[in-house]
């Protein structure tokens, strides 16, 4: 018995269905594959005008799609966008041919492209399904990379942490010790200024730690103020802080720089309890002064510098120079003077500042 479908059924049934008469003409397609073309574009036309067959590849015609019949088709469309498409033909009572298509691999791409839905699918189809299944996996990965971003977010903010200090925000020694290995690394060249408060002590013993930590505070601010994007500014403990000044290689060039710190330092700082007034002495040393520098030597060298400045009267900048260190020091005994602080007298080179 010959079972006949009318159109309607045929497309509730698939969707993607081609109808095509004996001589390859198509007759009808299903409202899926009506969508991927403009209107009009299917009816009336040869169906091998608008394919190319991929496999079999001798199909080219209808008799070889007829003996095709069964078998697992390939094929595409000839215009752009050439969309591939899989499918399977069978021979109808009058001669004709049916073909029962599907997009394969490529349902995804389809989909995004000609705009479909599920009502565009058969109810017997997969597809949906896998689209489900694929939306499900797409939340899990983008849950996943969500965790993966807060996690490295929260690991760059502990590293952050880690080499910040956290009372004026600067930079702490870790991230000292860092960059100095970086540019020794590098070969980049740069002045130290090490700077150390004057007469901190007398606002912490006059009016507290928590005055004491606002002036801290105040003059972190200021150091910013006055130092470029490049430049590493760091607290190295209590009242003593550090530049690194990058490209910055001619130390002498740079006292006007270090004097006008000074000055502001000198500003008075208002305070909820009172003003209050400190200043600072600073020592200044460039890795250009030394044929081959190490970190550690460097740091040593510019805190002599810095304490030749404190011998001086304070308020005072003073550049490094060989002689300023105790005499017969090793490195050894540098970095253990580094820690320790007693300063040996020495006659260091000093720039006074006028009025003092």
């Amino acid at each position: 018995m010959a079972l006949r479908l009318d159109p309607s059924a045929l497309d509730a049934l698939m969707p993607m269905n081609l109808l095509a008469g004996p001589e390859g003409r198509i007759l009808h397609v299903g409202p899926t594959l009506a969508k991927t073309r403009p209107e009009g574009y299917f009816l009336g036309e040869d169906l091998f005008r608008l394919f190319r067959f991929k496999r079999p590849r001798e199909v080219a015609g209808p008799e070889a799609l007829r003996a095709a019949a069964g078998t697992p088709l390939r094929l595409w469309f000839r215009d752009d966008p050439q969309t591939q498409l899989r499918g399977e033909a069978t021979a109808c009572l009058d001669g004709g041919l049916l073909l029962n298509l599907s997009f394969g691999l490529y349902v995804f791409e389809a989909i995004g492209h000609y705009a479909l839905n599920a009502c565009d699918f058969a109810t017997t189809d997969p597809t949906m399904e896998m689209l489900y299944l694929v939306e499900a996996k797409s939340a899990a990965m983008d849950a996943s990379n969500d965790l993966t971003l807060r996690l490295q977010a929260a690991r760059i903010a502990a590293e952050e942490q880690a080499f910040t200090d956290t009372l004026t925000g600067l930079k702490n020694r870790r991230a000292l010790d860092l960059v100095l290995g970086r540019y020794r690394r590098q070969g980049t060249g740069f002045t130290l200024m090490g700077i150390d408060l004057d007469y901190f002590k007398r606002v912490n013993d006059t009016m507290g730690h928590a005055a004491g930590d606002q002036v801290l505070q105040h003059v972190a601010r200021l150091m910013l103020a006055r130092t470029g994007e490049g430049d590493t500014l760091v607290r190295t403990g209590g009242d003593e802080f550090m530049v690194i000044l990058k490209d910055e290689t001619d130390a002498a060039a740079l006292l006007p720089r270090a004097e006008e710190m000074i000055a502001a330092l000198e500003a008075p700082i208002a305070l909820p309890d009172g003003a209050c007034q400190v200043s600072a002495s600073i020592g200044l040393c460039a890795s250009t002064q030394f044929d081959r520098w190490e970190p550690r030597q460097i740091l040593v060298d510019a805190d002599a510098a810095l304490y030749a400045a404190k011998r001086a009267g304070r308020s005072q900048v003073a550049v490094y120079a060989p002689g300023m260190e105790p005499s017969g020091e090793t490195p050894d005994d540098k970095a253990a003077r580094l820690l320790a602080r007693p300063v040996a007298p020495a006659p260091p080179p000093v720039r006074t500042r006028p009025g003092r």
